[in-house]
């Protein structure tokens, strides 16, 4: 692939109806060139709406949108520089894995025997060199989707667009296969747009991550910043499981907030936050767990469930009800026993919502 072709995305004040529904009232976003940007959120987010603004299969209301530069608001799909790898992987199950992959350049008007050329080239990047004769049936579900991936990447696109790749595939080969497609898209340096609804396969791939909710950007920022400094509750909630407490901010020193929580008292970075009420999200790995009565925060177990290498406990706490994982390292504290919680440093912000 031509590193040097790949483009940015721009969307400028881009609003997007059906009819009497505003599904995309506002939406303003930047990708730099080279960089997987993940668009993420539950279903009937805008997400898959906002892909197909980009694909030219939907086209806005109002607004822009720019792909290299290039003003590509109202141009047919045919007639934009980017490919799509759908979920469904979209092969032509009678004919080979090769003309499969040769299929867009042949349709492009290149000969036959360079669009060969380039494909074998293609699925040599994917780790699929060996398999040109073999049918899409006659591979597996990873396989077909890397195959989609070559088919896609050959066209040299400046924008990689990823409607929910992976969807169709079990646990253990998602996992696989984002890897492929985060390492190749690295190794070649291409624009990427991927959509999925599943938070764990986003932290995985992307540069950058955009939460959306009802059509609006909630928050965006790389995985880290996201996962680790929540600007609200559903941003908490929805970019892993979280637990959100009520607090009091009793004092701010520089960077840092010291909230009360109970009876207790703990600093945690202050994020512009002011003295006075405020929310707390607590990771539940971030919330160690003891039995006793004295100190921290006092609870009872109301669940316990083994996991092989993690226990998972329900806890009825002084400041709410709490979902706690704990490291498998002693048997389960039965339901009923008294426990007492403390915070780790990491794994606990303020939330703006308050």
């Amino acid at each position: 692939m031509n590193r040097d072709k790949t483009g940015s995305v721009v969307f400028e004040n881009v609003k997007k109806m059906f009819g009497s529904f505003t599904a995309i009232p506002d939406l303003s976003i930047e990708i730099e060139p080279g960089t997987l940007v993940t668009l993420l959120g539950p279903s009937g987010c805008g997400k898959t709406t906002t892909l197909r603004m980009l694909a030219g299969l939907e086209h806005p209301t109002e607004g822009r949108i720019l792909i290299g530069g290039k003003d590509v608001t109202m141009l047919p799909a045919n007639e934009r520089d980017v490919s799509m790898v759908f979920q469904s992987y979209a092969l032509f199950p009678h004919m080979s894995v090769l003309d499969n992959v040769a299929y867009g350049l042949e349709a492009s008007g290149l000969k036959k025997r360079e669009a060969r050329e380039r494909a074998e080239e293609g699925m040599a990047l994917v780790g699929l060199h060996d398999y040109g004769a073999r049918l899409p049936a006659e591979l597996s579900g990873g396989q077909q989707q890397r195959v989609a991936v070559a088919r896609a990447l050959v066209l040299e696109p400046q924008v990689l667009l990823l409607d929910e790749p992976l969807s169709n595939l079990d646990a253990r080969l998602r996992r696989k296969v984002r890897t492929d497609i985060r390492d190749l898209q690295q190794r070649l340096g291409f624009t990427a747009v991927y959509v999925t609804h599943d938070q764990d396969e986003a932290l995985a791939v992307s540069d950058r991550i955009i939460v959306m909710q009802q059509g609006r950007i909630a928050q965006e920022g790389p995985p880290r910043e996201l996962y680790e400094n929540p600007a609200s509750s559903f941003i908490a909630d929805f970019m892993g499981e979280a637990n959100v407490v009520a607090c009091e901010i009793v004092a701010i020193n520089g960077d840092m907030a010291q909230v009360t929580l109970g009876d207790t008292e703990h600093s945690v970075p202050a994020r512009n936050a002011r003295e006075g009420a405020a929310k707390l999200a607590i990771r539940p790995n971030a919330i160690n767990i003891r039995p006793g009565t004295e100190g921290g925060i006092k609870g009872k177990v109301l669940h316990a469930a083994y996991l092989g290498d993690h226990i998972e406990y329900e806890i009825d706490s002084e400041i709410g009800s709490l979902f706690v994982v704990d490291a498998a390292e002693s048997q389960p504290l039965p339901a009923g026993s008294d426990v007492v919680l403390s915070l780790a440093r990491r794994g606990v912000a303020l939330i703006a919502d308050s």
